[in-house]
């Protein structure tokens, strides 16, 4: 393809230089140069070609003189490339050292300069040389900009500075951020306590596909989730929890954060009717748990509401433990022990024990008091725990006895 242009201009030229001789042989014209008080006599054609002659004899002397640069800097361009390379692999292979000096001799080649310093400040670091690290990124600052924010980001949420992180991203000279800065400086927020900006920036990281979707459902999720806790006040959280995507809101993580934040900003309505719906619409049993831990009021209708979800799920621990911690509230030990052994009897964890010990502390059973708070300590860690005393066989297997659960199709549930 080149071989054919060429020949075409050529042929052209060839053409053109033709037509112009054609014109000029009917009037070749008349050229007159004065110098030095001697008059010199030619026609166009000669004097074209003596300028064109003089401009490629330059030309050729010219690039005489200056083979001897382009030669020097081929070289220097070609050997801060090896030197590039040669620091690169020692790097990935933990080279620290030899990295580093290698990196640093290639950063000396504006060309590369860029890729090299950010990897030179990865090696010093990689050695533990703070100083040296600085002084790479520092050199990167007036023409790289944007890398220097890059690399000092990325080093400093590794050393856990997230601070640092953001402020090295906001500085005027790297904006715009790039995808990967938009990255790290979600990454810089969601660390330093403002998952709600973070969440913020999920549109734009989702349109420049910087994660894969499965990360970035992550990330949406775990920031969702902390945006909601760190929530200033009431306006703030409906804010927050309006902007959530349908499946987030019966996400078990981000509806515990909204109950719980709601009940601590003494929004109580809230707080309980977000639970309920999450566990009308998917049952969970973290939640049907914290249904009955909020710290909130409302304790008839959650008592209803518990005694309607137990129809469908009675062999729920986390339940059971609720509606013992609904009815101890409404003064009603004698139901809530009953509940929590059940707990016990379906899987309960030591939540229940501790449960059980508050219930008798509480009706002056210092004894079974005293018992059950060292069965929730032994169940926490795991260890065999020590049997009630009062407990006869009719009521234990009254425990254990759970009606047989059924889906919508009429199959017997497993068990978890």
């Amino acid at each position: 393809m080149n071989l054919f242009r060429n020949l075409l201009f050529w042929i052209v030229l060839a053409l053109v230089g033709a037509l112009a001789a054609q014109l000029l042989v009917q009037d070749p014209g008349k050229v007159v140069v004065t110098y030095g008080g001697m008059n010199y006599f030619t026609n166009v054609p000669k004097a074209l070609l003596m300028l064109i002659g003089g401009l490629l004899a330059l030309w050729l002397v010219w690039k005489v003189l200056s083979l001897p640069f382009t030669a020097v800097r081929r070289h220097r361009k070609k050997q801060a490339r090896a030197r590039l390379i040669d620091g690169l692999d020692a790097l990935h292979q933990g080279h620290w050292t030899r990295a580093e000096k290698s990196l640093a001799q290639a950063a000396r080649n504006r060309d590369v300069a860029a890729i090299a310093g950010v990897a030179a400040a990865r090696a010093a670091a990689a050695r533990g040389d703070a100083a040296a690290k600085v002084q790479y990124l520092d050199a990167l600052a007036a023409d790289h900009p944007v890398a220097r924010a890059l690399a000092a980001a990325d080093l400093a949420l590794a050393e856990d500075r997230p601070g640092d992180a953001l402020a090295a991203l906001d500085m005027p000279t790297a904006q715009p951020l790039p995808p990967r800065g938009l990255a790290l400086r979600a990454q810089a927020l969601a660390a330093l306590g403002r998952a709600g900006e973070a969440y913020g920036l999920l549109g734009a990281l989702r349109q420049h596909n910087v994660w894969p979707a499965e990360r970035l459902s992550q990330h949406e999720a775990a920031w969702a989730e902390a945006a909601l806790r760190e929530a200033a006040d009431a306006n703030v959280l409906a804010d927050h929890w309006e902007t959530l995507p349908k499946p987030l809101k019966t996400d078990p993580a981000a509806v515990a954060a909204y109950a719980e934040r709601a009940a601590a900003l003494r929004w109580e309505e809230a707080a309980a009717k977000s639970l309920e719906q999450a566990l009308d619409t998917r049952w969970d049993e973290s939640l049907a748990a914290l249904y009955g831990r909020l710290p909130i009021g409302r304790l008839d209708a959650r008592r209803a509401n518990a005694e309607r979800w137990l129809q469908a799920h009675p062999g729920s621990p986390g339940l059971l433990v609720s509606l013992a911690r609904i009815a101890r509230a409404q003064g009603q030990w004698p139901q809530a022990e009953a509940y929590l052994h059940r707990a016990l009897a379906q899987g309960a964890n030591s939540e229940a024990w501790e449960e059980l010990g508050h219930g008798f502390a509480q009706v002056g059973d210092e004894n079974r008091a005293r018992l059950s708070y060292v069965n929730a300590l032994r169940a926490g860690r795991g260890e065999a725990i020590t049997e009630l005393p009062g407990r006869d066989l009719r009521q234990k297997l009254f425990d254990e006895a759970v009606i047989e659960e059924r889906d919508e199709f009429g199959m017997p549930r497993l068990r978890g």
